[in-house]
């Protein structure tokens, strides 16, 4: 089995695809097994003043730290969990350490597989507003669509305020089921959950549309490469081709 490497961003989201990686091994290995796993956390507070300024290569730069910290401890191949990192993981830049899955592309490929055609995205106001979904949707021919300016305002500041800090609010959840629902009437047939500490928020009863999980399925997506059931990633972050 290969070693998995996470490279959290923010403490929530990479804890929840931390735990949901170990439960799927449970699952498919039985007798409390899985792949093995490191996870590596440089405090969200490090990078904040890189988002807000738009220096997205400064970003880059911290995460890469990530990846060295991870594959000195003996991973074979990175995972993500955080929509909004892949903005600065795409940029040009020297090579990661080792090859990691590209969490925008694990979604895209679900929905396509699930033959979904227009997406709902719920994430930061950076990854809604930012090219990472809109690229890996179309490519494959999705369309993708986000919330209004104020429900996008919304939506950014619970996650921001209240999810990464691990604060789970009903009044919030409603907002979550209001914006969702507004995206339904625009003609979505499914909701992208693409911060990965929504889901601890949204679970598929809430939801007026169906989900796409990005946090849960970036983690089943890790275990089927650890097990070798899926080609081992060869990005090594930079640009998507397609």
């Amino acid at each position: 089995m290969k070693h998995l490497g996470i490279l959290a961003h923010s403490s929530e989201g990479a804890a929840l695809c931390f735990r949901a990686f170990c439960l799927e091994g449970f699952r498919e290995l039985g007798g409390y097994d899985h792949p093995d796993v490191t996870l590596d956390c440089i405090p969200l507070a490090r990078c904040m003043p890189a988002w807000e300024a738009g220096d997205h290569q400064e970003v880059r730069a911290t995460l890469a730290v990530s990846a060295e910290r991870v594959a000195r401890a003996g991973a074979d191949f990175f995972v993500c969990p955080d929509n909004s990192a892949h903005i600065a993981l795409e940029l040009t830049g020297p090579d990661f350490a080792l090859p990691g899955l590209h969490i925008a592309e694990v979604v895209a490929d679900r929905a396509t597989r699930d033959g979904r055609k227009r997406v709902g995205v719920l994430g930061t106001r950076f990854t809604m507003e930012g090219p990472v979904y809109r690229r890996a949707l179309g490519a494959r021919g999705l369309a993708a669509e986000v919330p209004d300016a104020d429900d996008r305002a919304t939506v950014h500041r619970i996650i921001m305020d209240e999810l990464v800090h691990g604060a789970i609010e009903d009044e919030s959840r409603e907002e979550y089921a209001r914006v969702i629902g507004r995206l339904a009437e625009r003609g979505c047939d499914v909701v992208a959950l693409v911060c990965t500490e929504i889901p601890l928020l949204v679970t598929p009863g809430v939801s007026p549309l169906p989900t796409l999980d990005s946090t849960r399925l970036l983690a089943r997506a890790a275990l089927e490469v650890a097990l070798g059931r899926q080609p081992f990633p060869t990005w090594r972050g930079g640009p998507i081709a397609g």
